[in-house]
């Protein structure tokens, strides 16, 4: 089957995320969850030179990626694939203790799958991950708090990564609820720390701390967290005074020899869809938000120690 004929099928059908939501309701609770993403300046553009960019996460309390978060980050996306000065692009957050984090689980499932495809093809969220790997501007992830879920995946496909040393945690959390990543980490974690160490990631859902993603590979370094700010601005000041076709020109053919096909990017974001749809992912995702998954700090800045209290699920 083709991956479009492959998307189509699963994007029919009809379960929401919200259904923990109204679980929790009818459980007696008196207050119903609210989608944490309505914003409507989660992302934030700050153009410091015509040829330096930062793109600000701003969704407190947790920086939760949701289906309104999509063309907020697309028109950064397209106009760091259109400016015809724009160099380097630095991704950073001004929430403390969060980065960016995992998708948000209360709106209904249509409000994602109902998206159009974006430019590659490709659904909104993998087809904006693509675009930042292929836009011939160098991108720059500068991780100071909890880069999970969404987070990770969008550190990944960022040119370069760089994680304070004390505050960073990068995760793919997605195996503790029942789900399949969908943002392209099976195929760019293996490329970036190989095999084993991507499975350890993927399959334990286990936070990775700073110092050890850099061990890994999984960043480029991991800095005291007094010396991230002042490093990544240096670095992404020197590179914004580079000849604009040489650093595409260069990224391109990087880009052809380490980069995933957009068909296996693809199949990911049909396995997250077809994932979230399965009996066994809607019970542990109950049971999250039970818990208080997207309403407490503890939940959120401790999900390795939440995912592992979860009972058994259906199948």
């Amino acid at each position: 089957m083709k991956l479009h004929t492959l998307v189509a099928a699963i994007l029919a059908g009809s379960l929401v995320f919200a259904a923990p939501a109204r679980a929790q309701k009818a459980s007696g609770s008196s207050v119903a969850l609210k989608s944490a993403t309505d914003a409507e300046d989660q992302v934030r553009l700050t153009r410091v030179t015509p040829e330096y960019w930062r793109v600000t996460f701003h969704n407190p309390p947790y920086n939760i990626y949701g289906p309104k978060t999509m063309p907020q980050l697309n028109e950064v996306v397209t106009a760091l694939e259109t400016d015809p000065r724009v160099r380097v692009v630095v991704f950073e957050s001004d929430v403390p203790d969060f980065f960016l984090t995992h998708y948000d689980f209360v709106p209904p499932l249509t409000d994602t799958t109902g998206l159009p495809d974006g430019a590659t093809g490709l659904p909104p969220l993998p087809d904006m991950l693509v675009r930042i790997s292929k836009a011939p501007v160098v991108s720059i992830a500068s991780i100071r708090g909890r880069a999970t879920g969404v987070g990770s995946e969008l550190a990944l496909a960022s040119d370069m990564r760089f994680a304070s040393r004390e505050k960073a945690v990068l995760s793919q959390w997605e195996i503790a609820a029942g789900l399949v990543p969908g943002g392209g980490p099976m195929s760019r974690l293996p490329r970036l720390v190989g095999r084993g160490r991507a499975l350890e990631v993927l399959l334990t859902g286990n936070d990775i701390d700073g110092p050890t993603a850099e061990r890994y590979g999984y960043v480029n370094r991991a800095l005291p967290d007094a010396e991230l700010d002042a490093f990544v601005e240096t670095m992404a000041r020197r590179i914004s005074r580079f000849d604009k076709q040489a650093i595409a020109d260069i990224k391109r053919i990087v880009d052809d020899s380490s980069l995933p096909s957009n068909e296996q990017i693809g199949a990911e974001w049909a396995g997250f869809i077809n994932s979230v749809q399965r009996p066994a992912a809607q019970q542990r995702v109950k049971q999250l938000m039970e818990l208080g998954l997207q309403q407490k700090p503890d939940v959120e800045k401790r999900l390795p120690e939440y995912t592992g209290k979860l009972g058994g699920t259906a199948d």
